[in-house]
């Protein structure tokens, strides 16, 4: 989130085709990390294997709610009124709690941890170009987005010091794939232009995947 934010900050980048070919790379790696990494874990001696899918369902559920309320930032569309002065709350708290929940995985798998910094750089750039272009303050800004940057360590510090959370591990990271599943297919799929083949973005998907797999 702060590499993303410090980039538009210092380089103000102005050029979207690249944008959202690192949005489409940002999206393929997270959904090759979950299936690679994360999915197979939580299904690994697993007597409950079915309960576990509808713990996937449910965080896919959620993250469609959340969405209504973020206007779906979470994967690169942000829809805010450039003339507003006030700090969106709705896309603060959707966002936050996305982000929370983000960080409880990271303790038992680094790999999910360089998947959520891919994703998040893409969409703080966007956010942070966006929130620029309109009235609210800069010193808000920053805070907002410092703020949504320590959510997800939030996540981590909780999973790792609440006995009550590592109790239920499988189950909350059940529900952070299926807010992956959803983010990640989202990205690749909904930003299609006109359903247009477009092979660079193919060929950064293929990179994306074959990064994952590597690492």
């Amino acid at each position: 989130m702060v590499i993303g934010a410090l980039v538009v900050l210092i380089f103000k980048p102005n050029n979207q085709k690249s944008l959202k070919l690192l949005l489409a790379f940002s999206g393929a790696f997270l959904l090759a990390i979950t299936i690679f990494d994360i999915l197979p874990e939580v299904f690994e001696d697993n007597p409950n294997s079915k309960s576990t899918g509808v713990w996937i369902m449910i965080g896919i559920l959620l993250q469609k709610v959340l969405e209504y309320f973020s206007q779906g930032a979470e994967h690169g569309h942000v829809h805010l009124d450039k003339k507003s002065n006030q700090i969106p709350l709705l896309l603060f708290t959707s966002l936050g709690i996305h982000a929370l929940l983000e960080g409880f995985p990271i303790h038992h798998n680094d790999d999910i941890l360089i998947g959520i910094i891919i994703h998040k750089i893409p969409i703080a750039m966007i956010l942070t170009t966006f929130l620029f272009k309109t009235k609210i303050k800069k010193p808000y800004i920053i805070l907002f987005l410092i703020l949504f940057a320590l959510m997800t360590p939030l996540g981590t510090f909780l999973a790792e010091s609440l006995s009550m959370l590592q109790n239920y591990y499988k189950e909350i990271t059940a529900i952070v794939i299926g807010i992956f599943l959803h983010v990640s297919t989202t990205i690749l799929f909904e930003n299609n232009e006109g359903h247009k083949f477009n092979i660079t973005k193919l060929l950064v998907i293929l990179l994306a995947t074959g990064v994952a797999y590597i690492v």
